[in-house]
């Protein structure tokens, strides 16, 4: 059992005998009576959305899931492939489940999974990325109004608006909650 008010973005939770994952969580404290958690849950079986509203004193079922440190191999036309560090075990997660993590996802990386009932349910991506610039046009000197920005590819196809000094082949670390550039990164 979880309070609603320990409920976090990732959380697995069973509703009508289903597991839930949150995908959105908003905490709300009104100036007048209880505070609660706004939950947007997507169900794990089948993709249906689900909102609910949850005092933050109130219990609920949370669904018991299990989390591996595993590498990130290489996606084919369906799935993603994944190897557990401390294992070697190999997991597929289909790339129509998780299509949202499909550039934030580089070849070599850890990431820390999560399973239930022997299930890939949730890749979980770090909050800032680094990424390497693959596609940049060229800004013209003198064209540089305060604050302009340029659109970007990143070599794993990302968009992001990036400041018109930044180069094709330059690093940049990204915010991967709101794919906004944070800051260029010099090695």
């Amino acid at each position: 059992m979880i309070r609603g008010g320990d409920i976090a973005k990732g959380t697995c939770l069973l509703q009508k005998g289903q597991p839930y994952i949150v995908v959105d969580r908003e905490f709300v404290n009104p100036g007048k009576g209880g505070a609660f958690a706004r939950v947007k849950m997507k169900s794990i079986k089948d993709g249906a959305v689900l909102s609910l509203t949850i005092p933050t004193q109130l219990e609920v079922e949370d669904a018991t899931v299990d989390t591996h440190n595993c590498q990130y191999q290489y996606a084919d036309q369906d799935n993603y492939h994944f190897m557990d560090n401390d294992t070697f075990d190999q997991y597929e997660v289909p790339i129509i489940d998780m299509e949202d993590k499909k550039y934030y996802l580089k070849e070599g990386n850890v990431y820390e999974i999560t399973i239930w009932e022997g299930r890939v349910i949730d890749i979980k991506i770090p909050y800032k990325v680094v990424f390497i610039v693959a596609e940049s046009e060229n800004y013209v000197k003198g064209d540089t109004v305060s604050g302009a920005t340029k659109p970007i590819v990143t070599e794993t196809g990302l968009t992001v608006r990036v400041p018109l000094f930044i180069k094709q082949g330059e690093k940049i670390l990204v915010n991967t909650e709101t794919d906004e550039y944070v800051e260029r990164v010099n090695d």
